[in-house]
């Protein structure tokens, strides 16, 4: 009786080389875990950057924990964060505003004019407020000028604000004849109020500290909890889809380039408080840089649609302790600025990664 072929017959069992099982739920957790240390980085890497900022300079300059020290370093950035907020609103709706530095420039010839013609005509009272109120005035006006070239005129943001850029600083020399004005050869009693919003004290807190202050929570507020700064965002995020949704988008721009035009006449007025005198080629000089470099280190994209007031204000913060800890350790003033290009530098490409 046949058998058909390989009946029978054993085999040897072959056993599979074992392999390391994935855990599904593991690689989940793992790339939770990812996006988590992302997130945070995305959330609080400024915050992140201020803090080391800080520990370095309490660890390896002398003195830093001292109140003289805070005291000016607060001083020294009080202007930049008042406008690099007017900065923050320009960016969110998508413009920039270039000519800050030059209305700076404006607001400080204007001011001892005041002083000067208030003591001329007996009203030295009088020319204090108009020296305070009437530069403000004016720089917002130019401020409107730009909002009226952008909205109107349909010019790009970076055209329209390189006007004054150019002939702002100029209109400024012209008024003065490029004259140095120092606050010691004016005749006005009130020359001493004048000067206390920038050399003054509150309970040993320098007043443009507590202005800073005041407009950075202000600025939080409308730009966090009012339809004015929902309107904004909607702005810069996409102009078009927020004009169907009822955005007056134009009068949203116009508005903005106002704002920052008022920031930049205060922030004005403060440095030739602190300086005693008046100087149209220096007020306000490169003021649109570090404004700008303020603004994208404290994480407002440039492309718009997204703002955060506390980010600016940490983003001063970062710049003006990087300028400080460079200085303090004697490193000269060119590589200062190369480091601070740097850190805008790759703030730009972390926003590249956020939103890639």
């Amino acid at each position: 009786m046949g058998t058909e072929p390989g009946a029978g017959s054993w085999k040897p069992e072959v056993s599979e080389p074992l392999t390391p099982q994935s855990d599904p739920d593991a690689t989940r957790r793992s790339v939770a875990a990812g996006a988590d240390i992302a997130g945070l980085v995305r959330r609080y890497g400024s915050f992140g950057a201020l803090v080391l900022l800080v520990v370095y300079n309490v660890v390896f300059t002398p003195n830093f924990l001292s109140l003289g020290t805070l005291n000016a370093n607060l001083t020294q950035v009080a202007t930049i964060v008042i406008v690099a907020v007017g900065m923050t609103f320009v960016i969110a709706t998508g413009g920039v505003d270039l000519s800050v530095g030059s209305l700076m420039a404006i607001a400080a010839v204007l001011a001892p004019m005041f002083l000067v013609d208030g003591e001329q005509f007996g009203a030295p009272a009088i020319g204090l407020m108009l020296a305070i109120i009437a530069p403000i005035l004016a720089t917002t006006l130019f401020g409107a000028f730009n909002g009226a070239l952008v909205t109107i005129g349909g010019l790009q943001p970076i055209i329209a604000t390189l006007v004054l850029f150019l002939a702002g600083r100029g209109f400024a020399q012209v008024i003065v004849n490029g004259e140095l004005q120092e606050f010691r050869n004016f005749g006005s009693p009130m020359v001493p109020n004048f000067l206390f919003i920038g050399l003054g004290e509150i309970a040993g807190i320098r007043p443009q500290v507590i202005v800073m202050v005041v407009i950075v929570l202000i600025a939080a507020w409308v730009l966090r909890a009012t339809t004015f700064g929902r309107y904004v965002l909607a702005t810069g995020g996409n102009a078009s889809a927020a004009r169907l949704a009822g955005v007056p988008v134009n009068q949203v721009k116009f508005a903005v380039y106002c704002i920052s035009g008022f920031l930049a006449g205060i922030a004005g007025l403060i440095v030739i408080a602190i300086n005693r005198s008046s100087d149209p080629s220096s007020v306000g000089e490169l003021m649109e840089l570090n404004a700008i470099a303020a603004v994208v280190v404290g994480g407002t994209p440039l492309t718009g649609g997204q703002a955060t007031i506390l980010g600016t204000f940490i983003g001063a913060l970062i710049i003006q302790l990087l300028r400080f800890s460079l200085i303090a350790h004697n490193i000269p003033d060119g590589i200062t600025r190369i480091v601070i290009a740097g850190a805008i530098v790759a703030a730009v490409l972390a926003q590249r990664q956020r939103t890639s």
